[in-house]
């Protein structure tokens, strides 16, 4: 799959974008600015890459986490930054780090409409669920997690400046529902995933996860695209079909429950309960009030309850 030239072509189509000006957007910290632009030179060593990372402790803290946590399952712990991007590779390092400070950036962020909190654990649901997914599809798996994870970034920031909007979309959405893209359509003439992907891009995000966001609300589109169906992107875009706060996709677990029969080995109650047992492996300390599993179970009970 040539990545470049679909994300050239996919936000091409947007012409110069740019976001309302009242919409202020953080700045990446430098280093991961200086890695990001170094990595991608084939004459990059771990040394170097590692002494970037150095300058900055907060970094280097997150990448040494990553590297020990349990869901990377290695025998022994890692001291070094040297160490974690030779185990790990550069490019998946970049990945990390790209996502980590861009989630870092937001979650600095107040947010007038979304409870943060909820929003980022409902986010790391996405993302365990798009791996999940993507493992089925024998897709890239940290590219759907990473992806996932960020597919709503800007969303704290846009109900922000449009809270009343937004708040009316929320509240309206069980006596008349509609997707999120086609609400944020007739308001901005765009939506949050072209908006998300164009700001990937300035930060200099790989292109498949820049593509991936863009089209994280098309799934059924992407499943019947030869050339990106067995890509982590479908994965993306099954998971942004999960139920959340913003209630984006109020039809969304019907969807995936609709879509089981074209993604090999798809069981929704199975990977539901597998994205839970992997959120606390990863978050043992986290707070996950109603999980994933509760709400799939809850729904499946329905379903099964009305046609009876």
């Amino acid at each position: 799959m040539n990545w470049s030239e679909l994300r050239a072509k996919l936000l091409g189509a947007q012409g110069a974008f740019v976001l309302p000006p009242a919409v202020k957007l953080p700045m990446m910290p430098a280093a991961v600015m200086e890695f990001t632009k170094y990595a991608d030179d084939p004459a990059a060593t771990p040394k170097k890459l590692a002494e970037i990372i150095e300058t900055d402790a907060g970094l280097s803290c997150e990448l040494l986490k990553h590297v020990n946590s349990a869901a990377m399952g290695l025998r022994h712990s890692v001291s070094t930054v040297k160490q974690a991007i030779s185990i790990l590779g550069i490019r998946t390092v970049k990945l990390m780090l790209l996502t980590s400070a861009a989630k870092n950036m937001i979650s600095n962020r107040q947010s007038k409409l979304i409870h943060l909190p909820t929003f980022w654990v409902e986010n790391l649901e996405k993302a365990l669920f798009a791996k999940e997914v993507a493992r089925l599809l024998k897709a890239d798996q940290e590219v759907a997690f990473s992806s996932a994870m960020l597919s709503d970034l800007l969303l704290p920031i846009l109900t922000n400046e449009a809270y009343e909007p937004y708040f009316q979309f929320v509240k309206n959405q069980d006596a008349d529902p509609q997707s999120i893209c086609t609400f944020e359509r007739k308001l901005f003439k765009w939506d949050h995933a072209c908006a998300g992907a164009h700001v990937l891009h300035g930060w200099y995000f790989p292109d498949d996860v820049v593509c991936a966001v863009y089209l994280h609300h098309d799934v059924e589109k992407l499943l019947e695209s030869a050339e990106l169906k067995s890509t982590a992107v479908p994965a993306v875009a099954c998971a942004s079909l999960l139920p959340d706060a913003m209630k984006q996709r109020p039809d969304g677990l019907e969807k995936l429950i609709a879509l089981a029969d074209r993604i090999p080995g798809f069981d929704l109650l199975q990977v539901a309960t597998s994205v839970q047992e992997k959120f606390q492996t990863m978050c043992p300390a986290m707070t996950n009030h109603f999980p994933l599993i509760k709400r799939v179970e809850k729904h499946l009970f329905l379903t099964t309850t009305e046609e009876t």
